[in-house]
């Protein structure tokens, strides 16, 4: 699939491996100058290269979604430094794998801090932005993509705070649709079934792995580019009727 992105700035938060990294190749594939924000930023170099080698644009700004300092400091040096964000893609986000009962204090706020304020606060350093630029031009299509999870839907096994993190999000994306969307902002969320990454790869050829491909409708876990598709869906001027969606790419696994 390709769409006409050309002049449009795309910010991808968590861009330095996984889904992040596949979100930015596509934007940058379809025309799209793309802004590469992680705390990891000789991954980003990597991936810069790989961009531009393709004959895409890219740039990198630092970024770590639990620091407000960091978050102002990259939404301001990316907008300084290529222009005013036209797409966010608010990718970042973290997982850790145990019981409710066996949950910390640490490993609730350390997925709450990233997955849910750090994806709030970065939205809204963005959207203010682009409020403020709706206020003084016609025809604004600003697009935020917030990646939740199919975990957000219904509840898995062993990841329960990662769930209500994703639920979080959900409604998150709603709220943010309805208010922001009389300033020509669409803001939309994707929720990934079961993708495999460079964070998982190992999980599959596992007996954990096995049981869970085999609760699956088709017996299969995704790739990162079946993705695409929704991305360049949500992200496309075309879509400007699509506001405040919740669009499950996981398989069927979320009716089965």
């Amino acid at each position: 699939m390709r769409t006409n992105l050309t002049e449009k700035v795309a910010l991808v938060t968590g861009a330095s491996s996984g889904l992040g990294a596949r979100f930015a190749r596509v934007l940058a594939a379809n025309g799209a100058l793309t802004v590469l924000a992680a705390r990891r930023l000789e991954r980003l170099k990597d991936l810069r290269a790989e961009i531009e080698a393709a004959g895409g644009a890219a740039h990198i700004v630092a970024l770590d979604v639990t620091e407000q300092e960091s978050i102002e400091a990259a939404v301001e040096q990316t907008e300084r430094e290529v222009g005013p964000i036209d797409i966010l893609v608010n990718n970042s986000g973290v997982s850790t794998v145990q019981r409710l009962t066996e949950a910390t204090p640490v490993d609730y706020d350390f997925m709450f801090d990233t997955n849910v304020k750090g994806a709030f606060f970065v939205a809204q350093a963005v959207a203010r932005r682009m409020i403020a630029r709706s206020k003084q031009q016609q025809g604004l299509r600003g697009r935020i993509v917030n990646i939740a999870s199919i975990a957000g839907l219904r509840v898995l096994p062993d990841v329960g705070v990662y769930c209500m993190t994703k639920a979080a999000v959900i409604h998150m994306t709603r709220s943010q649709a309805v208010e922001w969307g009389r300033y020509g902002i669409n803001v939309n969320a994707i929720c990934p079934g079961y993708i495999r990454t460079e964070m998982n790869d190992a999980v599959w050829d596992t007996e954990r792995g096995a049981k869970l491909l085999d609760r699956l409708p088709r017996r299969r876990v995704g790739t990162p580019e079946d993705l695409d598709g929704v991305l360049l869906l949500l992200v496309a001027d075309e879509s400007q009727f699509i506001n405040g969606a919740i669009i499950a790419a996981d398989d069927g696994m979320s009716v089965a």
